[in-house]
This record gives C-alpha cells, structure tokens and sequence, in this order.
C-alpha cells in the first residue's frame, strides 16, 4: 500500500495537459453540494453519470474507462465528500477533470477535486507539521488507522497520487486514477439514469449567485420538476431538522436570496415559543449575521392566515439613506449589494407550515432589492410549503413511533443475564433500525433445583403488537420454568395460553399502544405466531453440563465440538400459537468441557444477498466450525461479523444470538 502523502500545493507535472485542450473541446464535470448527509449518495451519482456522459461522447481516454476504473472512481469520490461533509460542514465544490499526457505512449488520467470551505478544519489524516514543497516526493510508513481513520487510506491505495491544496478560505483534497484500461467501448450509457444522476447533484447543489434571478424558468415544466425533484428529497428523511436543512438549501437560491424556517414544539401548548430550525442565506458570509437577527424574532402571522403567503417586512431595518456605502457594498452602478442583512431593502413573505389541520411551523423567505416577490413564485413556494409539511409530519410521526418502541423495547429486555456455574455465555442482540420495537427477545434465569434456563424467541412480525406478545411470553416463560414443568411441558403450556382469551387483552393493549404511536396496525382477531428455543442446563459435578433443549418453529441450535465437527442439537417443530393439539419434545445432551452451543433467530440464518441466503448450504454451520477452541465472546463476534459481511446493506431483520460454552 502506498504511503499517504502530506503535499500542501497541487504538484504541476511538467508535459501534462487537461484532456480536450490538444484534441478536442475540454473534459471537466463540476458540481456543489450542501454540506449535509445526502452530499456523499448525490456525488457518487453525479461522478457516475458524468463519465457514462464522456463515454458516450467517444473521448479516445474515455473508452479507456473501465468498471473497475467507475467504481474506484465513485469510491474515492465518496469518501472525500464525506470526509468534507463530517469535517468542513460547508458547502462542497466537485469536480471531476480527464487529463491526457501527451508522450509517445499517450496516457490519461481522472483528477478528482473536492473543495470545501472550511480551510480551518484538518483532513482526516492530514498532519499538522508543513508539508513539503511542491512537487517533493514524500516517503514513510502508512500513518496509524486508529489515529486517522481509513478514509484516506483507501484513497491512497486506489489513486495513482493525491493531495491537499490550501486557498484563501478553500482547502482543496484531490485524487488522480490512471486510465490504464483501453478495453473496447462499452454499451451507450442509459440516458434517463444519466439524467437522473446529473440532476440529484443539480437539485441539491446551490446554484451560482447572481444579481438578477430569472423567474421565467418557472414555467409549465420547471415548477412542477422542482416539485417532484423536491419531494422525493423532502419524503425519504426521518428527522425534522434534517427536513428543515434540505428545505432551506432547495429554496436558496433558486426562489428567494435567503430563508429561515421555525418549527413549532411538539406538545408544548400554545404558551411554547417556535424554535429556529434552520436559516439560510444565498452567500455563507450571510447566514449566521441573519441567523442573529432573526433568532428572538418569530413571525406572528394573523390567526386566520391559511397556507398563502403572508407579506411581511424584512427582518432588518433599511439603511438609512444618508449612510455612505462600506467597502465591499456597492455595486458598479452603486447599487448595493451586501451579502449580510441590513446592507439591502427589499421584500418577505410568510408562510404557515400545516399537516393534517396541525400548525407545525413557518417558513419566512426574502429577496433583496426587489419591491415585491413575483407572484408565480410565491404559488411555486406555497406548494413548495405544503410539501415540506407532510415531510415534517412524517418525520414527526416517526419519531413518536421510535420512541415508544424505545421505551417498550427497555422494558420488554432482562436487565441483566443469569451466569450460569461452568458456562460462559455471549449474546448479540441488534434490533432492525426501522423505527419500531423488534420481534425477537432473549433470556437466561435461574430455577429451582440448581437449573438455568434460557430463551432465544421472534415473535411474528414488529411493532406494538410483537411488544405486546413478547411482554406476555418472557414472564410466563419464567413462570412456568420455576414450577417445575420439563422442557416439552414449558412450550405445550405456553403454546395454550398463546391461543388463549389472554390473547384478546394482549390486542387489545398493543391497539392502545399503537393508537399512541400513529402506527397501523393488522385485525385484532390475528392470532400471533411465536417462533421459540427453549433449554434449560443442569452442571455436572465431574464438569461440564447437561442441557436439555426444544424448538418450535425456530433455527436449530448447534453444536461445536473442539474438533471442529458440526451437527444441529434439536429436531424441528411446529411454531407456538399455531395449533391446539401439539405435543412438544425435547432432546438432551452434554456439553463437555470446550463444546459450545450456538442459538440463533432467523434475522441471522435469513439474512439475504440478493438470491442467496446466509444459511444456504449450511452457511451458519461453516462458520461456526471455524470457531472451534474461541471462547463465547470471540465466536459471538466472529458470527456477527459474518452476518454483516454477508451482504453491503445493513440487515433489514433484527439480529439475535445467544452463545453458551462450556469451561
């Protein structure tokens, strides 16, 4: 691996000319991105549609490109962005050149470009001591990845060279890739997604500033796109800031020089002050100077004010007419043009944010040097307001579900786990991040008769209704166990109950809970299925342990022995809460000193990678034979990570597994 290189100044390569300038019109794709969480997913896009362009243009570099060269390409550009979006928090400058030199052997190469404006704030992994002069090679050993991450440690391991260049308020990371791959054309690029990735970094970008904005684009075709374009952004967040954020940054520009948006407080009655969610200014250097004025300044907007636009004065008092203009204030014509509030009259209109009859905020938008905002475009913002409710109200929605899924996910959970005398025992428990409690619980208690007990379940499907189930289940569980009942007789009883009347106050309760939560919920009259692994474990006294096991309808456990040797510990049986008339077996065995016992919910055996699954062909089994001698921990580790591995997207089930070894 290359080392990285700690250059302060872009290095000029003597014969080297950008791409177009010898042969034909200039090759460079450029772009800006807010500085928010979605700048990294809107890159890549826009890296790949750009050379899907300079492909199909027939550029003799670009049928070099290869998908190899794309995807290094789209990866180098990701963890810049990021980089600058963690780090810089500013808004982020893209570009994206090919550059050929021209020798007897004609090579090229892709520069990428990634300028923040936050020259204050270091590169991960940037050094503090000056670099060296332009164009000094720099030698050394990899810097420590847990001291500055491995961020730029891929980079430095896919770029040909790369480096920082620092401007007056600009710092800039670039990144070269050799076009070494002069593989025939491939297949013409898909226009419409070409389309697609151009304009997601065209719509989150903010546009150029300039002193006249033409309104006339918002004809027939550019404001219902800007609608459509917008509530796909504004639709797919869950946090009402960030829904804020990304509403400020469609505005500004493109409809109004600046913009602040408050949010009401949730619950707080109508004594509660809005708070100031989010202010934005065209110009940077603007934001925080509006931010001071409008902070203890909401806008009152007339009772009967619907979701129309309400004129209201700008948030800053004209300059007086007298007051000669300060440096940097006038224009060519005399005309000042300010950047920060106050240097500027101009006009401001007021707008309710509602969903479902609720008042959730305002959004207040001005323009400076202007008597009046057109009306065209107070209707475009109008709509654009009507979007941003729903958006706010989902994200709103969502965050009163996750929080009682949080709390009932607390009490649904042991605090703690029993230890079991000559057991170690690991537990891996990751809960889906959809916003609702999870199916799947876990337990490990003692009982009566120097046994332990444990319990790995997954209740049919999430939610209040699976919280409910669960919170009936855990308890009985222990109950039954502590009264003695063999392993089959706990799930025959439990199974009872489950078809049960209890059942019905079990609906009941989770309607009430979802009645809380806004979530939709199936008929009451559902009967709720319970997938279960249910043991106890009784230590030997010449070592080790005897445990005795059942399965109703859940993944087998298995059983490692020190060899490496493999094998399922139960038979499968019929879910819990299914049919009446079921007689429940168990099976028995030892645990010898170094065996282990693996128990898992189908979050792990079903977790899918595109057709495939993780169980297919005796996945799990595979890898938990090369566990053999680990202790729990290590194995519990060591399967998690398979699980995570098996596919790029995080699992989409909860995660649960439970590790018992024998000392």
């Amino acid at each position: 691996m290359a080392p990285i290189p700690l250059q302060r100044d872009t290095v000029q390569r003597p014969g080297t000319i950008r791409a177009g300038y010898a042969h034909g019109p200039r090759l460079a794709s450029r772009t800006s991105l807010p500085g928010i969480p979605l700048a990294p997913s809107a890159a890549r896009r826009f890296v790949r549609a750009a050379l899907a362009e300079w492909t199909g243009l027939g550029v003799p570099a670009a049928v070099g490109f290869s998908d190899r060269l794309a995807d290094d390409a789209v990866t180098v550009t990701n963890e810049l962005v990021t980089n600058a979006v963690v780090h810089a928090g500013t808004t982020v400058d893209l570009v994206l050149r090919l550059e050929e030199e021209g020798d007897d052997e004609p090579t090229a190469a892709l520069v990428l470009e990634v300028t923040d404006h936050h020259p204050a704030r270091p590169v991960s992994g940037d050094e503090p001591e000056p670099g060296p002069e332009p164009g000094a090679a720099v030698a050394g050993e990899l810097p420590d990845p847990a001291e500055y991450g491995r961020g730029l440690q891929l980079v430095a391991t896919l770029a040909d060279s790369w480096g920082i260049t620092y401007r007056t308020g600009l710092k800039t990371v670039w990144a070269r890739l050799p076009v070494d791959d002069w593989s025939a054309p491939p297949s013409p690029p898909d226009g419409e997604a070409l389309r697609r990735g151009l304009r997601a970094a065209e719509i989150l970008a903010p546009a150029a500033r300039r002193t006249e904005r033409d309104d006339a684009v918002w004809d027939s075709r550019g404001a219902p796109a800007f609608l459509a374009e917008a509530s796909d952004l504004l639709a797919g967040q869950l946090d009402e800031d960030l829904v804020a954020a990304i509403a400020g940054q469609l505005l500004v520009p493109r409809l109004a020089d600046w913009c602040a948006i408050w949010l009401e407080t949730e619950g707080g009655g109508p004594a509660a002050e809005p708070r100031l969610a989010r202010v934005w200014h065209s110009d940077e250097t603007g934001t925080e100077p509006l931010r001071t004025a409008l902070e203890n300044t909401p806008p009152k907007l007339p009772a009967g004010a619907g979701s129309g636009p309400v004129p209201v004065p700008v948030p800053w008092p004209a300059p007086p007419a007298d007051r000669p203009a300060e440096a940097g204030e006038a224009g060519e014509a005399g005309e000042a043009s300010s950047p920060y509030p106050g240097g500027r009259d101009g006009a401001a209109l007021a707008f309710r944010i509602t969903a479902g009859g609720r008042a959730l905020g305002t959004v207040l938008v001005g323009r400076e040097g202007v008597a009046q905002v057109p009306e065209a475009v107070a209707s475009l913002i109008e709509d654009f307001v009507r979007r941003l409710g729903l958006a706010v109200g989902a994200a709103r929605a969502y965050t009163r579900q996750a929080t009682i899924s949080r709390i009932l996910q607390r009490g649904l959970l042991p605090s703690k786990v029993a230890e079991i005398p000559g057991v170690t025992s690991a537990l891996v428990y990751e809960p889906s991040d959809d916003g609702v409690v999870g199916g799947d619980f876990y337990d490990i208690f003692p009982c009566p008769g120097d046994r332990w007990c444990f319990v790995l379940g997954d209740v049919q499907g999430s939610g209040p209704e699976a919280a409910v189930v669960t919170g009936l289940a855990r308890p009985w569980l222990r109950l039954l166990s502590r009264e003695g009942f063999g392993v089959g007789e706990v799930l025959d009883r439990l199974n009872r109950l489950l078809l049960d009347d209890a059942m019905e106050a079990a609906e009941a309760a989770a309607l009430m809970v979802a009645a809380a939560g806004g979530q939709q919920l199936h008929d009451g009259t559902q009967s709720r299925f319970l997938s279960l692994l249910y043991g106890e474990v009784v230590p030997l006294p010449d070592g080790g342990v005897r445990c005795t096991v059942a399965s109703a309808g859940h993944p087998l456990p298995l059983l490692l022995r020190p060899d490496g040797s493999v094998r399922p510990a139960a038979e499968p049986q019929v879910l819990l809460g299914v049919v009446e008339d079921v007689a429940y077996e168990s099976q028995t065995f030892g645990l010898a000193p170094g065996d282990t016992l693996l128990c898992v919910t189908d979050g792990v055996t079903e977790r899918r990678s595109g057709p495939l699954m993780f169980d297919d062909g005796d996945g799990l089994a595979r890898v938990l034979a090369g566990c053999a001698g680990l202790p729990a921990e290590a194995t519990a580790e060591r399967i998690r990570r398979a699980v995570h591995e098996f596919a790029e997207q995080p699992p989409d089930d909860d995660v649960a597994l439970l590790v018992l070894h024998a000392e």
